[in-house]
Order: C-alpha cells, then structure tokens, then sequence
C-alpha cells in the first residue's frame, strides 16, 4: 500500500520467445498457405465434388509461405528464448487491478505482430489500513475517560508521516470519524482521499465503590 501511496518503480525481468534471426531463410513458397496457421485444403464430397476446407496447420506462417522444417538457418525452430528487462511505473493512487500495458513485448510468432505485455497490480493487504476508492479505513481504540471529555493524538499514516487526530466532544463506541484529505492519492493527481477512523472505547474491567460515587455525582 505504501508504494501504492508514494508511486514506484519496479525492475521487472521475464523471459519471451523472439524470432529466430535467420527466419526468413527458412520460409519456401505454399500456395495453400492462406495465412498464418491456416491451410486450404481441398476434400472430394462426392463424384465429380470437390470442397476447399480450411484447417489448422501451424507450418504455415504467412500467405502463400511455410515453414520448412530442419532448416539448418534456425536449428531451434522459428523462436528462441529471449530475457526482457522491463521499468514498470506504479504511479500514485494506482489501486489493486489496474493495468499496465506494454505494447507488443510479448512473445513472437512468424507472420504475427508481437502482443502486448499487461501488467496487473495486485495490493498487498496492509496491517492496519483497507482501502475503499480512495479513503482509508482504520480501527482505532480510545479509553473510556478520553471518549468522555475528549482527546488528541496521532496515528501514522501509510507513507509514514503522523496524523494528528482532535476529539473534543464525547465519543460513541463505533462512532465513525472523518478526516478529509488523509486517505489515498487520487490518480487523477488532484487531491487525496479521506480517513474514516472507526472508534472503539475500552472499558475498565474494575470499578471500585469510591470510583462509582464519583461517576454518580459526575454523571447525575
């Protein structure tokens, strides 16, 4: 969530398969070729009938062209593995299932442009934080005392920083509390989301007779 928040740059290393350099010197004319995996073949239906079909044949790697198997140019065949080293950049605000696309740096194929490379953001759930849009939810405690007569304190945001927090009147158990500002960046660029702190008061688990009559003579 923290570079989700501040942006990143990751270094991303994968291997792809590329064209064999010499792959043009392993092509032959194919009439039947109709395309790249695509043959035309003819097939007799009856006497004196005769159909043309289409079918999968993988030797075929453009119109009118094949692949001539055992070409000595491209021993390994029409590709071989390549390493790519790719710059992703996560940019601020970025959110669980966006994408990033790189334009045809996916593997090769003869007769075929290259496809896109998609990367996909996948969040890491956070320790005390969730995410909804561009707020921030968060579960904070507050002392019985401090729910009553009121509190400041902080809590630490993603990026680090301290967010001072202000409660001057009586907080309900659950109560929720918003702060503008202090949730995600928009990926827009424009502004930050809010923090919704949910409270929860704790309770002493002991109350002496002395502590009572004072809470009487307070509370009546």
């Amino acid at each position: 969530m923290k570079q989700l928040f501040t942006g990143d740059i990751l270094e991303v290393t994968y291997v792809r398969q590329v064209l064999c350099m010499n792959h043009k010197e392993c092509t032959k004319s194919d009439s039947s070729c109709q395309g790249p995996g695509v043959r035309i073949r003819q097939q007799q239906i009856a006497p004196g009938f005769v159909q043309q079909v289409q079918v999968r044949d993988d030797t075929c790697v453009a119109r009118g062209k094949s692949w001539r198997k055992g070409c000595e140019a491209c021993p390994n065949g029409q590709t071989q593995p390549e390493e790519v080293k790719l710059t992703v950049d996560i940019m601020p605000g970025m959110k669980d299932g966006d994408t990033i696309s790189f334009g045809e740096v996916a593997d090769e194929r003869v007769g075929h442009t290259a496809g896109d490379l998609i990367v996909h953001v996948q969040a890491i759930p956070h320790k005390f934080y969730t995410r909804h849009g561009d707020d921030l939810k968060v579960t904070l405690k507050v002392a019985l005392l401090d729910a009553l007569v009121g509190f400041e304190t902080s809590v630490q945001q993603v990026d680090g920083r301290d967010v001072k927090l202000s409660k001057l009147t009586v907080t309900s158990h659950g109560e929720v509390q918003r702060v503008k500002g202090q949730g995600m960046p928009k990926k827009s660029g424009n502004g930050l989301g809010d923090l919704l702190i949910t409270w929860e008061v704790t309770f002493p688990e002991v109350v002496n007779e002395a502590q009572k009559a004072l809470l009487r003579q307070a509370l009546a």
